[in-house]
């Protein structure tokens, strides 16, 4: 069974990653495929990344997730909190039943590195040595996606509305600090393996 991570963060709260091996036959038998996704590997992705909330919390209700307007897929019960994040052959979830939260998980490319002028700031760019850095420059992409995952709505601009203030650690595991439209504090956490960054963040709000 290919689950590569897994933390419980609190008593409520739940991480995990599945490193996708199998045919879609596999998950197909405990995960209905709520969606038509014409793309093999997008639908193995799909059905990865619900099976790992069933690994996560086995009374997850699969068949009750709703896809908002942004794509965010949630429960109108709010039983549970999640977000799921996959990239090439990785899933991860992160289940919580009281906190908000945010996931991703990224591949460290190249591709990433070309486009940090669009997505990181003067600012930041002045405390972080990004240029050249492929790994630095996914952990924060990976960074503000799993933001993103975690406020849910449109319109928010990666540059504009997601600062990253400090990270501490090395480029194996740390802490993140950030602001969030100019006035929310936030402190996320990420982890580096097999040449993936996963990133995730916890809130009360």
């Amino acid at each position: 069974m290919p689950l590569v991570y897994q933390q419980n963060i609190n008593a409520e709260s739940k991480l995990a990653v599945w490193h996708i091996t199998e045919e879609a036959d596999f998950f197909l038998k405990e995960v209905p495929l709520q969606k038509e996704i014409s793309h093999p590997h997008k639908r193995l992705q799909h059905l990865a990344g619900r099976y790992l909330l069933k690994e996560l919390y086995p009374s997850f209700p699969l068949e009750l997730i709703q896809i908002a307007d942004t794509r965010k897929p949630y429960l109108a019960t709010e039983a549970f909190h999640f977000s799921i994040s996959h990239c090439g052959d990785y899933a991860a979830a992160l289940v919580s039943k009281t906190h908000r939260v945010g996931v991703d998980i990224e591949t460290v490319r190249e591709k990433i590195g070309s486009i940090v002028p669009k997505f990181m700031s003067p600012a930041e760019l002045t405390i972080l040595p990004i240029a050249g850095n492929d790994k630095l420059a996914t952990l924060c992409w990976s960074i503000k996606e799993s933001i993103y995952k975690w406020q849910g709505n449109l319109g928010v601009d990666f540059k504009r509305d997601i600062k990253i203030e400090k990270i501490l650690g090395d480029e194996m595991a740390g802490e993140i600090h950030c602001i969030y439209q100019s006035k929310m504090p936030l402190s996320l956490h990420y982890l580096y393996f097999n040449n993936q960054y996963l990133a995730w963040l916890l809130t009360n709000h």
